[in-house]
Formats: structure tokens, C-alpha cells, sequence
């Protein structure tokens, strides 16, 4: 994890965890490994043409303890595979996941600054539910947000990712 969170620039580890920290401290790297297939999901990417099959990429959602059926959301892509169509791959995998596992909706924290990802929210049907200085929080039914992705004929590889898990 901290090898591949180590590719990320600067800029993208401040986009996605919201801190100037080069690294993110140890309790935020082992609550992404702490995966149980329920309450935390988690899907990654390999590069596997590449030597040694690097991750490229990772998908989590977060069930939360109050509300079980809402999970919070978040996808990272190194930034050499940006602009590739890797996101939306890795979220409709975790979206799929998620509606097996009985969750009907996420949320998801982006900064204010943050087009990218606010885009690529509300693309998914996210609508903003609160703000917290700088941190937008959006929500989004996960049965929509599939049906968004399903129609999607980018990037190539999201049919079969639909075909095999849902």
C-alpha cells in the first residue's frame, strides 16, 4: 500500500486524503487493508503487463455503523493512469459489490477544489448533502449510479465488468 500510495504525487495524495502528508499515517493505511468483504469493501487494479504486476489503483467502500445499508465511497488511481477510465471501472466493480452486500447508497468526501472528482460524482447521480469548511460531502444511490454506468461505452472493458459481476 505504501509503495503504491508512494507513486502517487503530491498533489493527488492531498486531493484524496486531504493532507499535505507525503504519506498517510500508519492508522489510515491499515484501515484500507482491513478489508472483510462486508462492512469495508475494497477492489483493486494491477498493471499486468507490467513487471512484478504493480497496483494501480484501489476502490473502497466504508459501511457505516449508524446507517448499514450507506457506505462512504473512494477510488485512487496513480496519477500515470489518469484520464484512462481506470475509476470508473474500479467503482462499477465496487458498486456491484456493494448492492450484493445489501448497501443501497454511498457517500463520498471531495475537496471543494477538487472538479475532478466532483464531476465524476455527480456523474454517478451524487448530490451534495453538507460541507464542512473545505470537505463537500455528496450522496448517491448505488442502483442508479449503476444504471449511469451500465450505459457507459467508455472507457472499453466497462460491458464486461457488467457481464461478469452484474
Amino acid at each position: 500500500m505504501r509503495e503504491g500510495l508512494g507513486k502517487m504525487s503530491a498533489r493527488s495524495l492531498y486531493l484524496r486524503f486531504f493532507s499535505g502528508a507525503r504519506t498517510p499515517p500508519d492508522w489510515v493505511i491499515d484501515r484500507l487493508l482491513d478489508v472483510d468483504g462486508h462492512d469495508h469493501l475494497a477492489w483493486g487494479a494491477i498493471a499486468s503487463d507490467r513487471e512484478g504486476k504493480p497496483a494501480i489503483g484501489a476502490v473502497h467502500a466504508f459501511r457505516s455503523e449508524d446507517h448499514p445499508e450507506c457506505a462512504e465511497f473512494s477510488v485512487a488511481v496513480l496519477d500515470e493512469f489518469h484520464g484512462l477510465g481506470l475509476g470508473k471501472l474500479l467503482t462499477a466493480t465496487i458498486l456491484l459489490d456493494a448492492a450484493g452486500e445489501g448497501l443501497t447508497d454511498f457517500t463520498a468526501n471531495t475537496l471543494s477544489e477538487n472538479a475532478s472528482a466532483i464531476d465524476f460524482t455527480k456523474s454517478l447521480g451524487g448530490q451534495l448533502t453538507a460541507r464542512d469548511g473545505a470537505v463537500n460531502t455528496y450522496s448517491f444511490d448505488i442502483a442508479e449510479a449503476v444504471e449511469r454506468l451500465r450505459l457507459e461505452c467508455d472507457p472499453p472493458g466497462i460491458a464486461e465488468v457488467f457481464n461478469v459481476l452484474g
